[in-house]
Parts: C-alpha cells; sequence; structure tokens
C-alpha cells in the first residue's frame, strides 16, 4: 500500500469529509478522492459508505483505519523522542487533569511555567475520565489515583483531603457550626454524588447528608462549587488545594475532613528521556514544595 493514499485515508476517516480532509492536508477535495478512490481499487474493497451527511468508514475501513491510528501515534512517538534530542524545550505537550485541579490549581500557575520555556505549547485536556497514555491519548497525566498501568513511570506529588470552607460574610450572618448537627441550619454546596469523583469526596458527602441537611445545592463540577461559596449561599465541600491560595476563605468545622486522596504525575515510559516531560514534572513539583513552604510559614506567623 502507498504510505501517502494510507496517510490521505487516515484523514479523511479522521474528520468524515473530503473536503475537511483536504483542507486539513492542502489538497483540493478531488484530490484527495482520486486518492481515496485509488487505495480501494488498489484494496479491491469499499472503504467508505457515502451519504449526504458525510463519509462512514465501512468495516473494512474500520479494520484499516485501526492500523493507520496505530501507525500515527508510533509516529508521534518518534517525532517526539527526536525532538526531545535537542537541547531546547519546545513542541506540543499534552497534558491531562481533572477539571478542578485544572482549572482551579494548574491554570493559574501556567504562566511561570511560560515565562522559562516560551517555545512550549501546552494542550490542557480537562477530563474525569482517565486518558489512555500508552495509547498515545495524553502525554502526562495528573490524577487523584495511583494509575494501575504497569507501563506507567509515576510519581506521587501530594496528598489531597475534602475539607468544608464558606465566606466570613456567610459565617457572620448564618453562624458559624460548631459541630456536624449544626449543619441542619446551613446550606451545603458540594459535587453531585452521581458525578465523577473520587470516592473519598463522596463519602465525606454522604456522610454529612446524613445529619438532616435540608437546604442543599449539588455542582457537577468544583469550580461551580467554589463560585456559589464564595457568592455567599452556603458551605462548600472542597479540596483543600482549591482555597489554599483564597485569602477570604474560612475553614469551617476543622476536625471534618475527607480520608487523604494521593496525587499522581504519570507518563509513559517510552517517554522517560522527554524534556518536555522533564521540564512539566519539574515545574509542578516545584510548584508544589514552593505552596508547602508557603502555607508552613503562614502557619507559623499565625502561631
Amino acid at each position: 500500500m502507498d504510505w501517502d493514499k494510507l496517510r490521505i485515508f487516515h484523514a479523511v476517516a479522521d474528520v468524515g469529509s473530503l473536503t475537511h480532509a483536504g483542507d486539513v492536508l492542502h489538497l483540493s477535495q478531488s484530490a484527495v478522492s482520486r486518492q481515496i478512490r485509488a487505495l480501494e481499487e488498489s484494496l479491491n474493497t469499499t472503504l467508505f459508505h457515502r451519504h449526504a451527511r458525510g463519509l462512514i468508514l465501512t468495516e473494512q475501513g474500520e479494520l484499516l483505519f485501526d492500523a493507520t491510528s496505530a501507525m500515527a501515534r508510533r509516529l508521534d512517538t518518534a517525532e517526539a523522542r527526536i525532538r526531545d534530542s535537542e537541547e531546547e524545550v519546545f513542541g506540543e505537550l499534552r497534558v491531562t487533569t481533572t477539571i478542578g485541579f485544572g482549572s482551579l490549581w494548574l491554570a493559574p500557575r501556567l504562566s511561570k511555567l511560560y515565562e522559562k520555556f516560551p517555545e512550549l505549547n501546552i494542550d490542557l485536556m480537562l477530563d474525569e475520565r482517565v486518558l489512555d497514555l500508552p495509547m498515545r491519548e495524553a502525554d502526562v497525566a495528573i490524577r487523584m489515583k495511583e494509575p494501575s498501568q504497569a507501563d506507567l513511570i509515576r510519581r506521587r506529588l501530594m496528598t489531597v483531603h475534602m475539607r468544608l470552607y464558606a465566606t466570613p460574610e456567610y459565617l457572620a450572618k448564618r453562624g458559624t457550626p460548631e459541630s456536624l448537627e449544626d449543619l441542619k441550619d446551613h446550606r451545603l454546596i458540594y459535587l453531585n454524588t452521581q458525578a465523577t469523583q473520587v470516592s473519598a469526596g463522596a463519602s465525606l458527602v454522604r456522610e454529612l447528608l446524613t445529619y438532616d441537611v435540608t437546604s442543599r445545592l449539588t455542582v457537577n463540577n468544583y469550580f461551580g462549587v467554589l463560585q456559589a461559596m464564595r457568592s455567599n449561599l452556603g458551605i462548600g465541600v472542597l479540596p483543600d488545594y482549591v482555597v489554599e491560595d483564597l485569602k477570604d476563605i474560612q475553614r469551617v468545622l476543622p476536625d471534618v475532613e475527607s480520608n487523604e486522596i494521593p496525587v499522581f504525575l504519570a507518563y509513559p515510559e517510552e517517554l522517560r528521556q522527554s524534556r518536555r516531560i522533564a521540564a512539566f514534572r519539574d515545574f509542578v513539583t516545584e510548584e508544589i514544595i514552593e505552596q508547602r513552604k508557603r502555607l508552613k510559614a503562614e502557619a507559623l506567623q499565625k502561631d
């Protein structure tokens, strides 16, 4: 099979359109169509069903697309390793993590990484779904549990707890609860227990709800919980990393927290020598160390 035809086939199968594939490949629609027709003739099979809505892969087309997808992943890996043989850190780095950690902890800190490596392009994929690193859905992941796949390099970054927080304005108006029983007089804001989340967080919320909490606001991500809590709507159940940089938030019921949640950074074994991975790993580690030092100094000042 002709490699160039396979490249064109893969682009068409990926976007489901001759026109869009032509735009990606900088070819005319007719040129793309000719290459697909020639590939089908060489294989003596039909690769696409033609519909008014676009192109749909046949069973034979699905088989070929699986093969070209595997080839594309291997080429991406080879390109990454070649690029990483250079002295400078540049190119694309695909980072995946949870919506809460990515939007509330990681994204606000990325300016420091860009200052150091301005030619690094980060594709930040925020998703509760665990992307497959060995299959190159992402290059590096930060997750709230240890990855189970054996062919990953992993590093434990820190430990997180779910805790209760509120604004001073809310507590001044509604009073500060002294015990879990007092929660019945407050509105609880928390991540919907049916939403994808760490089991420790859901377990804490279920325990809190046993104390006859009648007024509730559920949200499907921690950013929404934080915004509602900061708008004086009630007491929010949030990961501690969300509020550690916020001076206008007060912890409620300091003895109440979830079981510890380990946070891991992981990446494929084949990217062990990647300079981009190393730069990102070192950046995250340094930020965590700096944050610990600052929190420790603030605690000593209060004492």
